[in-house]
């Protein structure tokens, strides 16, 4: 008993050194506002729970999805993520003291650049293999926000934000900015807020602009793409209101509650693709084409 009590004591030991070494209270951000999120999930839960609205099986895809993210993005962070963002700040243009004022150019900016990896997520199938995660729920509750990629870091979402870095913002600054980002953004995911105020809906993301984003409708496919604004979607064309009700989900759904296969089979379905192609023009076109271009059925058996 002793012995293990000494090896569950060292283990904390290590873990703690760990985050001393590598880790900045930026980074935990959205570890931090889980509890948040959990409350909101159960109270909405409980508020719809005779509706539909939720599905057992689609929320246990949906935390599990979320868990494993959390994990998975923290230990990414520090082995190559940091590192590649490090670099770039060692080549920056200037040196952006963060006063208040700043932080709020920075964030306005990161909500710029995440316009552009949104909007590249949907329209470029490389980045597309890992968002397509965030839109397999079938369902629109505060839940579904919890969906995302393992492989974000690896399919290089955050190559999107280096140009903050690259001006001269130190790096946790910028990912702390984009983690306040998708903090907010966590609370369009529902149907319980039907509009917002007119001035509201129209300078911020809200839960109807996001339900809109969500949906595997024609007229709603690839819009929408703001996480605090939607100021860029109406400037840039992308911009569309609810009408019609949202079928929610994918145009090529995949019937698994697999975690490793939630995050991996579209990345199967593209590298399929590439593979009946005759040649290596058409094989590589398929990384960087719409999903939809030359698409193969959903990739997706057994």
């Amino acid at each position: 008993m002793r012995r293990r009590f000494g090896v569950k004591m060292a283990s904390m030991d290590w873990l703690l050194d760990l985050y001393q070494r590598h880790f900045d209270w930026r980074d935990l951000t959205l570890v931090m506002l889980s509890p948040v999120f959990g409350i909101f999930i159960a109270m909405e839960a409980w508020r719809f729970r005779k509706t539909g609205v939720f599905d057992l099986w689609d929320s246990f895809d949906s935390m599990n999805s979320g868990g494993s993210y959390l994990v998975t993005d923290l230990i990414l962070l520090v082995v190559l993520v940091l590192p590649a963002m490090g670099w770039v700040y060692d080549h920056r243009l200037f040196t952006v003291e963060v006063t208040p004022l700043r932080f709020v150019g920075l964030f306005l900016f990161v909500e710029f650049l995440y316009y552009g990896f949104h909007r590249g997520s949907h329209r470029i199938r490389w980045f597309w293999c890992a968002h397509v995660v965030h839109h397999g729920s079938e369902k629109m509750n505060f839940g579904t926000a919890l969906r995302q990629s393992w492989f974000y870091p690896i399919a290089g979402n955050w190559l999107f934000y280096l140009p903050a870095v690259w001006l001269g913002f130190e790096p946790r600054w910028v990912l702390f900015a984009l983690s306040l980002n998708l903090g907010y953004q966590f609370f369009v995911h529902t149907t319980w807020v039907d509009r917002m105020p007119a001035w509201f809906e129209f300078v911020f993301n809200t839960p109807s602009h996001h339900r809109a984003h969500h949906g595997r409708n024609p007229q709603y496919i690839d819009r929408n793409f703001g996480g605090t604004l939607i100021v860029f979607d109406r400037l840039f064309g992308s911009f569309v209101p609810e009408q019609e009700p949202v079928d929610y989900g994918l145009e090529h759904p995949f019937p698994t509650h697999n975690l490793f296969w939630l995050n991996a089979h579209e990345w199967r379905a593209m590298f399929r693709d590439m593979a009946r192609e005759k040649t290596w023009g058409l094989r590589l076109a398929h990384l960087w084409r719409p999903p939809e271009w030359r698409r193969h059925g959903n990739g997706f058996q057994g």
